[in-house]
């Protein structure tokens, strides 16, 4: 009885238990990181977001950012500018996937201010509708994880 086990196999074996080893690990970092972000927007209010975001985009060079007064602002919290481009930005702080309703609130926003460029900003994620409606409108999308990758670039 040879019990001897093939270099090939056992190399393949290898390799297959590696790569689990470090999906396993980069996952447990990615929604550890997720749980953090979370975390750090559960207990803000809307308004309160617009000034995180606002803040935000100061740290990553955009000038001449304000907060709308936030009644009659036609959807747009935060207006902005970066490199000679104007930016009418709505934010939502949700605890599920942003809809169209926020693309078009940005849409019509970016016109009443004459803004270049309209975005939504948001902890969360968009919906496929949202997201087509927004490469359609020509709408940024900056979701939970566009605004974590701001939050740790230093």
């Amino acid at each position: 009885m040879n019990l001897e086990v093939p270099t090939e196999k056992l190399l393949i074996t290898i390799v297959i238990f590696t790569a689990v080893i470090i999906l396993l690990i980069i996952s447990r970092q990615f929604f550890a990181r997720r749980r953090r972000t979370s975390d750090l927007f559960e207990n803000m209010e809307g308004h309160e977001f617009e000034y995180f975001c606002a803040d935000l985009l100061k740290q990553k060079g955009f000038v001449d950012v304000e907060v709308t007064k936030g009644s009659g602002d036609y959807g747009i919290d935060i207006l902005a500018e970066k490199e000679g481009i104007t930016y009418a930005i709505q934010c939502k702080r949700y605890t599920a996937p942003v809809g169209v309703k926020a693309v078009q609130e940005a849409y019509a926003g970016r016109d009443y201010y004459d803004r270049m460029v309209g975005a939504v900003m948001t902890n969360q994620y968009f919906t496929a509708p949202a997201v087509e409606a927004a490469k359609k409108l020509k709408i940024l999308l900056w979701d939970g994880g566009y605004m974590e990758s701001m939050m740790e670039e230093e």
